[in-house]
């Protein structure tokens, strides 16, 4: 008979746990529940930032653990909180205090859409804006001549035009994430030119949302972990997929140790191209390896899953697989043949 599943398996725990559980358990002393909503997430998020250690504080993987911990609990309230928390960073960073009200960070580029800083105000048309609808402020990048900028913007002003009935997504259905047109929107500059992609906040950000994945995929793995009882042969399923979720664990909380310790021997933009796709890797595994499991019947039949699923196949793609394989590559060559020890 084959051996129960160890009790300190990832995909058992009711919280998400990076490193300790801290970060979990912080989280929930500061909200009493999980948010059930995104806008009960939107209206959390200023507490919860205000409860969460910055990154590079000392506490980076408590941080994580509670990007993954609502990840599990609900990935459309992971994608609402989760831009909060990095447009509270970046201020920070910039040495500014966050203005009241639920913040998101819109800073993707896209083919046929240029928005322009013009003598402090927006001009043009940015994509993937987030509920740009329901938030109160973002921080948005620019153009401003050949080079970008950062600004941080009242989405409640004149000048500023969500475009409607854009999002047709059967994944996190309930964050739209269509373009917005700027109509000369006034804008406060945070950080000077290039500065915002410059800073190692950055890539630290892109990490936190690996940790949201990784909350995606532990959920999807709980599904699989109630199931094996009845169908012996989906254990090897499960032995894989805690093998990945385990891969997962232990670079986002190796990440949060490099990131604390200030570690110089792994610049910030090639540490979060690794573990980004180690945890994307994570994530496809264990989509593939429940669905295997599984069937279709719950793909089919079990709402709940059905939504977890497509949610995380949507929130998973902002990883740009061999793209990013790409630049992780050019960087450890490059470190190679400047004579750096890699492996």
């Amino acid at each position: 008979m084959p051996e129960p599943v160890p009790a300190t398996t990832p995909i058992e725990a009711g919280a998400v746990t990076i490193e300790d559980g801290t970060g979990a358990q912080a989280l929930l002393t500061a909200l009493g529940s999980l948010p059930a909503s995104v806008a009960d997430a939107l209206a959390a998020a200023p507490a919860l930032a205000a409860s969460t250690s910055l990154p590079a504080a000392g506490r980076t993987a408590a941080r994580f653990e509670a990007l993954a911990t609502l990840g599990a609990r609900d990935l459309e309230v992971a994608r609402a909180i989760e831009p909060h928390l990095d447009a509270v960073a970046i201020l920070a960073e910039a040495g500014i205090q966050p203005a009241p009200g639920a913040y998101g960070v819109f800073a993707a580029e896209g083919p046929g859409a240029r928005l322009e800083l013009r003598e402090g105000r927006l001009v043009g048309e940015k994509p993937w804006c987030s509920l740009a609808d329901r938030l109160d402020r973002a921080l948005v990048s620019a153009w401003s001549g050949e080079e970008r900028v950062l600004v941080d913007v009242d989405l409640r002003q004149s000048g500023v035009e969500v475009m409607a009935d854009a999002w047709h997504a059967r994944g996190l259905a309930g964050i739209p994430s269509g373009p917005v047109r700027f109509d000369r929107a006034a804008a406060e500059p945070v950080g000077e030119p290039g500065w915002y992609l410059r800073r190692p906040g950055f890539a630290w950000g892109g990490i936190g949302v690996a940790a949201c994945w990784h909350g995606g995929a532990v959920a999807i793995a709980r599904r699989l972990l109630r199931a094996t009882a009845d169908a012996p042969l989906r254990l090897a399923h499960l032995g894989a997929v805690d093998e990945a979720l385990t891969a997962s664990r232990l670079a986002l909380a190796d990440a949060a140790r490099r990131i604390d310790a200030g570690d110089a021997s792994v610049d910030p933009a090639t540490l979060a191209l690794r573990t980004r796709g180690i945890v994307a890797r994570a994530v496809d595994e264990v989509l593939e390896r429940v669905g295997r499991a599984l069937g279709p019947a719950p793909l089919a039949l079990e709402a709940e899953h059905a939504r977890r699923v497509a949610d995380l196949q949507l929130y998973v793609r902002q990883h740009h697989a061999e793209r990013d394989q790409a630049s992780l590559g050019a960087a450890i060559a490059a470190r190679a043949a400047a004579g750096s020890q890699q492996w």
